[in-house]
């Protein structure tokens, strides 16, 4: 299957392998060298700044090297307001989520993606796909290589050519088993400052151990022998989980670099993991601090200079108005924050059959310019944080999603409160079990009808939607991997056999099957509507509790959607009103179904059947031949 017949661009231009040193290095603008010099400035002072400049543009150089004339010139033409569109779906998957008889699962996923989701996905984030030691792929031992568990460089660029590829940057923290982190441990001069480390526990005071916001229940510091005796080693998330130590140039220094290499290997979305703890200060909450804000705009910046199709997305499961701090003024930080705050409240509204709560806050959902938006998951290969809904929700409400979850099979994953308890931070659970009791009686094509009703959900809000792998198939709780591992998250991280799936998809009447045919048919009427576009604007109505209805409207105002999503096992009537709509069309077309309302008396009167899913264009003549 060609790009050509996937609908997707054909023009796609690799980076040089080897460097071209023979034509002049780029002359950075002046503004932009300016601005950067001054983040560094920020960061470190001036003296610094001063010092560390002439390697970060020799970084920049390098990279520069590498980018063939076409690529330069075709970037000359990008529109930042055209960075995402309503062409953008993202799949969201580990590289050996599947496995199959290819040379290796990398070149399985790309098999898979090339026959099951032709006109649904262009973009693929490949969970990080390096040497690690711990935490499914986060603890990364070597940033430079991919696992050859997993494939070659090779098989990212077979993929690069017919998708945009999402790249993990796992920056705040680097593998135990790291060449980095084993220098450290054997006292080379060079890496003795690449981590945070004490002498002592005790000079971590217990002031301000309490003031550090912990997404763990486990200790800040962790021991380690070195060759300079035990060392109290600043770590997060695990003692397997090392943090770097931005406050050192150099790490900031050694970070730009992989992240300009990941771009040369075809990354066109870099996603920054755990973000939030990038730089850590006693005496804090060690979380959003200035300097990290400071160190995401220079990284934009970068880009912006030398590679700015690039995009940066930020992954901080925090508070919603913590969360969206992400997005700086609209123009100089990331272009895409995770809308953690979704998920919570999409189950919310499942669980309790009333889309109130999920209209008000997206009713107010905004971004601070055309050049950035949301990314919108609903499950991912964590589990369904609930932090971000903590000042939307009230507790007794979150105390419910977390209740109904666990009914369903779910975990809870905790955290250290401020108060020294432990919290819940986490639901761990796979979005198919989540919705359907797994012991239910419930005909399966209902239970996937409420499946696929709740995922529309982050189709229709604006922002890019992204399907994790297991609910692309629906997959059910994986208890036993869970009892192996002992790990919570293994819940829904279950490696597939391919030809499972294969055979599944045979059979029309599988749940996989009908999963593929309804949410996929869904997906590709979606990619051709510009109504869908990021920037097109929305208006949520609220027309009736059992109701989730948005209206769509392309950028350029000339085309609009009403989406209506029924959130009940009930039969729902409803009237909206046309004066709502903008719009004094009576015949409305529904891209759906294909049936055609009429509105009568200036008003559009529905019966929506228990999770049905309209989406209403106003009627025009050759819609008549669909």
């Amino acid at each position: 299957m060609t790009c050509l017949e996937k609908g997707i661009e054909t023009t796609k231009i690799a980076h040089n392998e080897e460097p071209d040193y023979s034509r002049p290095v780029l002359k950075i603008p002046s503004e932009a060298k300016n601005r950067i010099f001054a983040r560094l400035a920020f960061i470190y002072g001036e003296p610094v700044a001063k010092a560390y400049m002439p390697e970060l543009e020799r970084i920049i150089d390098v990279y520069y090297a590498h980018k063939p004339l076409e690529m330069i010139e075709k970037e000359s033409g990008l529109d930042p307001k055209e960075r995402f569109t309503e062409k953008d779906i993202i799949l969201i998957t580990y590289g050996d989520l599947l496995r199959g008889e290819e040379r290796s699962p990398l070149a399985t996923l790309a098999k898979f993606c090339d026959t099951y989701l032709e006109g649904t996905i262009n973009t693929i984030h490949i969970l990080p796909f390096f040497p690690y030691s711990s935490d499914r792929g986060f603890s990364i031992i070597d940033f430079e290589t991919v696992d050859p568990n997993l494939g070659t460089w090779d098989d990212i660029a077979e993929l690069q050519h017919h998708y945009q590829l999402m790249f993990d940057g796992v920056i705040n923290h680097i593998s135990a088993k790291s060449r980095w982190f084993q220098e450290f441990l054997n006292g080379n001069p060079y890496y003795w400052d690449f981590f945070i480390h004490f002498s002592s526990p005790s000079e971590l005071t217990p002031e301000q151990r309490s003031m550090i916001f912990r997404p763990r229940t486990s200790d800040i510091l962790s021991d380690f022998k070195t060759i300079n005796g035990t060392r109290h080693v600043w770590t997060t998330f695990s003692d397997d989980q090392i943090d770097l130590n931005y406050s050192n140039p150099d790490v900031l220094m050694r970070v730009a670099e992989i992240l300009l290499m990941y771009v040369r290997h075809g990354a066109e979305i870099i996603r920054l993991d755990a973000v939030t703890y990038l730089w850590a200060e006693p005496g804090t909450r060690c979380v959003h601090l200035d300097q990290t804000h400071e160190i995401v705009k220079l990284f934009r910046d970068i880009l912006n200079v030398v590679a700015p199709g690039v995009a940066l997305i930020t992954e901080t499961n925090v508070p919603h108005e913590e969360n969206i701090s992400y997005f700086g003024n609209g123009r100089d930080e990331a272009q895409m924050v995770y809308n953690f705050a979704l998920p919570p409240l999409v189950l919310y509204t499942f669980y309790s059959e009333d889309t109130t709560a999920l209209s008000r806050w997206a009713a107010d959902l905004k971004t601070p310019s055309k050049t950035t938006c949301f990314f919108n998951f609903l499950d991912s290969h964590d589990g369904i944080g609930v932090m971000a809904v903590k000042n939307i929700l009230p507790q007794e409400e979150i105390d419910f999603i977390i209740k109904k979850t666990e009914d369903h099979g779910g975990l809870i994953s905790y955290k250290t409160g401020e108060d020294g308890s432990d919290v819940p931070y986490e639901i761990n659970i796979t979005w198919f079990s989540a919705l359907n009791h797994e012991d239910g009686q419930e005909d399966i094509a209902f239970q996937v009808k409420r499946f696929v009703a709740s995922r529309i959900i982050a189709l229709v809000i604006q922002g890019v939607p992204g399907i994790y792998m297991h609910s692309l198939i629906g997959t059910q709780n994986d208890i036993q991997a869970v009892l192996a591992t002992e790990s919570k998250r293994d819940i829904n991280r279950k490696v597939i056999d391919g030809r499972t799936i294969t055979e599944a998809l045979k059979d029309p009447l599988s749940k996989l099957s009908r999963i593929s045919r309804e949410f996929g048919r869904l997906i590709a009427i979606r990619t051709k509507k510009r109504a869908f576009h990021p920037n097109g604007d929305q208006h949520v109505l609220m027309v009736s509790s059992d109701i989730f209805a948005v209206l769509r409207m392309s950028p350029e105002g000339d085309q609009s959607i009403l989406t209506l999503t029924n959130v009940t096992n009930n039969v729902c009537r409803l009237e909206v009103p046309l004066s709502q709509l903008g719009t004094v069309e009576n015949r409305w077309y529904d891209l759906v179904s294909g049936v055609e309302w009429m509105a009568e008396d200036q008003k559009l009167c529905m019966t929506l059947l228990p999770y049905d899913v309209v989406w209403l264009e106003p009627f025009r003549k050759e819609k008549r031949n669909r």
